[in-house]
């Protein structure tokens, strides 16, 4: 087959495409204060930022392999579901990875705010979420967990089911066979899934500040920290946003085909 040519408008614009999406990058790691770096990232500020959202990251996503799992199960199942139940299943799943994580935080807060529709019930009970660190945890698991599910679902439509059916003929339970057999299964779907939750939740910004709010030590995470920091100290808020740099480039180096196929070599 002859090779197709790339026609100059296509080469252009291609090539703009690309620099819109490599020169900011490439702008913040040439701006960044390399000299000045070690002290800066050991700064109280920046290590309390780090260790909290390191903290709330892996707590959120224990929380989505928790209730991610079994949902992405669920929605694997739903092809056999009458069309309008599998798709409205499918949109609630999808509808926080596309939602303005702004709104998202704040249909937290009316849902779980003081006088939220569930809050105002967990405040008789003397339970406060919002502007907490937990609540920081229930802000990174509702943005991040659609990730872990599909991860899982695609692992699921994809794996040999002739090994559950052999261990079910053989005698074992529902509950044995999802553990023994379809866990291993899809484990490097499960992987890949958590490691994008963890990337996820460490760079979420927007619903964490509208529910959680921004307190030093209890809920001001590694973006929000470096958002705050552009106005009176940049060079801190460039060494915050290379560490967020660096997880991504891990995460991305770490998938490679486990996420999607082809794009990552």
């Amino acid at each position: 087959m002859p090779r197709r040519r790339t026609g100059p408008v296509v080469a252009i614009l291609g090539g703009l495409g690309l620099a819109l999406l490599v020169l900011p990058l490439v702008g913040l790691v040439a701006r960044a204060p390399w000299n000045e770096l070690p002290a800066l990232l050991g700064s109280d500020t920046v290590l309390q930022a780090l260790v909290l959202s390191l903290g709330t990251a892996a707590a959120s996503t224990v929380a989505c392999l928790v209730l991610g799992i079994p949902l992405a199960v669920l929605l694997s199942h739903s092809v056999h579901w009458p069309v309008v139940p599998r798709r409205l299943l499918r949109a609630a799943v999808t509808v926080p990875m596309v939602l303005p994580p702004v709104i998202g935080g704040i249909a937290l807060l009316l849902l779980l705010g003081r006088r939220g529709l569930l809050g105002q019930w967990l405040a008789d009970l003397g339970l406060a979420l919002p502007f907490t660190t937990p609540a920081v945890v229930i802000a990174q698991t509702f943005v991040a967990m659609p990730f872990l599910v599909f991860a899982v679902e695609g692992a699921l439509r994809s794996a040999d089911r002739r090994s559950e059916v052999a261990a079910a003929s053989l005698g074992a339970s529902r509950a044995q066979v999802f553990r023994l057999v379809t866990l291993p299964l899809v484990a490097p779907g499960i992987a890949a899934g958590a490691v994008l939750c963890f990337s996820r939740a460490l760079g979420e910004f927007g619903a964490t500040i509208t529910f959680a709010g921004s307190f030093p030590g209890v809920t001001r995470t590694l973006p929000i920290a470096s958002y705050l920091a552009m106005n009176s100290d940049p060079d801190t808020a460039i060494a915050l946003a290379l560490v967020l740099l660096a997880v991504s480039l891990v995460v991305l180096l770490a998938l490679r085909d486990r996420w999607m196929p082809g794009v990552v070599r």
